[in-house]
């Protein structure tokens, strides 16, 4: 038998007319699908530039390895994340497939006489294009599944910032999207088994055809089923040609809408990881000199890439489900948020002229607009960015559009009056800079002022370590450790200004920079090695953002310093613990800078038993704090985000002792405590007490656990 004659015939009995008519329809669907491509980037070239660009092949390989990996997917929801690989790469591959016989058929038989697709190839060929599609229809029915049973919240596409009767409160045209998109993937796989099993049947007479049938193994035993069935080869000839443009006009639609529905995530997901910022919020972008306000009023005030992100997301509700405003009933989800602005990016952008710009104006309680109330609710504590699959970078968006709001006043009356607090003292506290280092005064030894002699580290405590009286206790603990390390150190007494991490992240840019500024003018003319903190919030805009205003220094937590004391032999453990405890990671330690296993190797020395809340490390909940809530007024009514995570340790049994690492971690759970009926069952307590307790000549009542 010549390998010639082992192939698939695209067009036999086919009459000319209809194979024109077919290639009219198939130009027809490129023609659609390349003008809504043209029109999406269109829209993104209506925002702003961004510096997103350079190293290009290092950002296709890293997305090229996330998405073949599927590593962001299989996080937290592995079963979601392995059926929608078997999904992508069953797509992939029937994508490839027919691609294939493009190549062949219009392009290099016409023009060069070139013919692979017969032959032990076409074989292959077969056999993978049959595994391809039972994979995508297998994952498909998951999904399908997923999605009517297992009633999962996170897909739930009830919005928490409006109310039944608002005008976009239903958003049951996403629910119809993402069904129409499972059942219309699933039927083109399906009419492409039983299309092959019907040519079979066909063309059973044909020993080419016949004799090679369990190579598309799926539709030969179609075929056997439609043969039992009483299918004759007339019946199938018949047939085929009706079944043949069903599932042509199903591929060639589905091809033709990718830009204008959910299909594109296939192209902006790929984009928006290729592109993806691993600093995003952690470094927030400066002010462009040359930008007249700052933050986002209008929507084309965002940058193409974030306009892309808005395009890049699959719904899949993780932000949602992760976050911990959303959580304690507040209205935000970060996922609604982008979805909100890329509806209205699609009504405003993509029409062929600009409306106005108060038509542009994203911010407002009309339809697709974002309430002040919602992005209020944000602790950017960056557990969207950290948790998105496909690098939606929600937390830069939400401060950009605070500082509008703060530029224009719009915010609590009491947050307004800390950042004038801060301006003029220099701490959220509002004390006298001259109080700031008060708290050394009961210490048996004296510190040195590294502004007028050389240290090794200066420690920049910051406002709650300095100011709060419950926190001044672990300040001296810790200044007491160092000092029995023998560690050279200092501090910048009243020189030290608030770090700003908080102000920054609340949308006040301009008080952000003075303050940054002062403390990097102080630190320059200091003479040390690095710098030490007690607190996350300040380790991260000293390490990550203060280089950005020719501030670039050295600094560690204060967990990697006493780690490193401990295992030198500089710090000696006089008894060892067995306290029954479990770590929060705060998120400023944690997700920002990955300090994950300073502290639990600290407990591990101390001969602490760590049990490991449910949310730990890169999922670990928010105290409620960060983003400049801890000087936002609760709303009445909502538990806390500290209340929750309370409960979240309360479960573990009998556990002694919930530990921190952070001031403002300290003050917000041991109010839980006291507020979600725990107080008695177990304390709260800084790791430096901890510490405390176990080095030598420690003080054994710096930790008393409850009984």
């Amino acid at each position: 038998m010549d390998p010639r004659d082992i192939t698939r015939i695209l067009f036999e009995d086919f009459r000319p007319q209809t194979i024109y008519l077919f290639y009219a329809v198939g130009y027809a669907a490129i023609a659609v699908f390349l003008y809504g491509t043209y029109t999406q980037i269109r829209k993104y070239r209506r925002g702003k530039p961004d510096a997103a660009w350079g190293e290009l092949w290092a950002r296709f390989l890293d997305m090229a390895k996330t998405m073949f990996t599927h590593r962001t997917l299989k996080r937290r929801d592995p079963a979601a994340g392995r059926m929608h690989s078997v999904i992508f790469f069953g797509f992939v591959l029937l994508f490839i497939g027919t691609s294939t016989i493009t190549l062949e058929y219009d392009i290099l038989a016409p023009l060069l006489g070139v013919r692979f697709w017969y032959g032990d190839f076409y074989l292959l060929f077969s056999l993978v294009m049959d595994v391809a599609g039972v994979g995508l229809i297998v994952g498909l029915i998951y999904m399908m599944y997923r999605r009517k049973w297992l009633k999962l919240p996170k897909l739930n596409y009830a919005r928490p910032d409006r109310k039944p009767g608002d005008p976009d409160y239903d958003r049951t045209f996403y629910r119809r999207e993402d069904w129409a998109f499972l059942w219309t993937l699933i039927l083109i796989g399906v009419t492409g088994f039983v299309l092959e099993a019907v040519r079979l049947v066909w063309l059973a007479d044909r020993p080419a055809v016949w004799d090679f049938r369990w190579w598309s193994p799926v539709g030969a035993v179609l075929a056997h089923i439609m043969q039992v069935a009483g299918l004759t080869a007339e019946g199938a000839g018949a047939l085929r040609p009706a079944l043949w443009w069903f599932h042509g006009i199903l591929a060639l639609t589905f091809i033709a809408f990718i830009p204008f529905t959910k299909v594109k995530h296939i192209f902006t997901a790929a984009a928006s990881l290729m592109f993806r910022n691993p600093m995003a919020g952690r470094v927030l972008p400066r002010i462009p000199e040359e930008q007249e306000s700052a933050g986002f009023k209008t929507i084309t005030d965002f940058t193409w890439k974030q306009l892309l992100n808005l395009d890049a997301c699959t719904k899949c509700g993780r932000c949602h489900e992760a976050c911990p405003a959303n959580a304690i009933g507040a209205p935000l989800s970060p996922r609604d948020v982008i979805l909100s602005l890329r509806e209205f990016a699609n009504k405003t952008l993509n029409a062929s002229e600009l409306p106005s710009e108060a038509e542009l104006d994203v911010h407002g309680k009309g339809p697709d607009q974002i309430l002040q109330e919602t992005l209020w609710s944000c602790r950017t504590c960056l557990a969207c960015v950290e948790i998105c699959p496909v690098a939606v970078e929600h937390v830069p968006i939400i401060v950009q559009m605070r500082r509008k709001l703060v530029e224009e006043g719009e915010m609590e009356p009491i947050l307004q009056k800390t950042l004038q607090t801060i301006h003029k003292s220099g701490n959220s506290f509002g004390e006298s800079k001259r109080k700031r280092a008060a708290w050394t005064k009961a210490l048996p030894f004296q510190i040195k002022d590294a502004r007028k002699e050389p240290v090794d580290i200066v420690w920049f405590v910051g406002d709650y370590a300095s100011f709060d009286p419950r926190n001044q206790k672990v300040t001296q603990a810790f200044a007491r450790l160092m000092n029995k390390a023998g560690v050279d150190f200092g501090l910048l007494f009243e020189a030290e200004m608030n770090a700003g991490n908080d102000v920054r992240r609340v949308g006040e840019e301009g008080l952000y920079e003075v303050l940054a500024t002062s403390n990097i003018n102080t630190l320059k003319a200091c003479e040390f090695k690095s710098i030490v903190t007690t607190d996350p919030h300040s380790f991260n805009t000293i390490r990550n953002e203060y280089r950005h205003f020719d501030g670039d220094f050295e600094i560690q937590h204060y967990t990697t310093l006493v780690k490193k004391l401990i295992e030198d032999g500089r710090l000696k453990i006089k008894k060892k613990v067995n306290y029954r405890v479990t770590f929060h990671d705060p998120c400023h330690l944690g997700r920002y800078n990955k300090g994950y296993d300073a502290p639990r190797d600290i407990l591990n020395l101390l001969g602490c038993e760590l049990v490991e809340m449910a949310r730990n490390r890169d999922n670990s909940f928010c105290c409620g704090a960060g983003g400049g809530r801890i000087w936002i007024p609760d709303t009445p009514g909502l538990e806390k985000p500290s209340q929750n995570r309370m409960r979240e340790a309360g479960a573990i049994e009998g556990l002694q002792v919930f530990v921190v690492s952070c001031p403002k971690d300290l003050t917000m759970f041991e109010d839980a405590l006291k507020t979600s009926g725990f107080e008695g069952k177990f304390v709260v307590r800084e790791l430096i007490e901890l510490i405390n307790e176990c080095v030598e000549d420690g003080d054994p009542e710096a930790c008393a656990p409850a009984a």
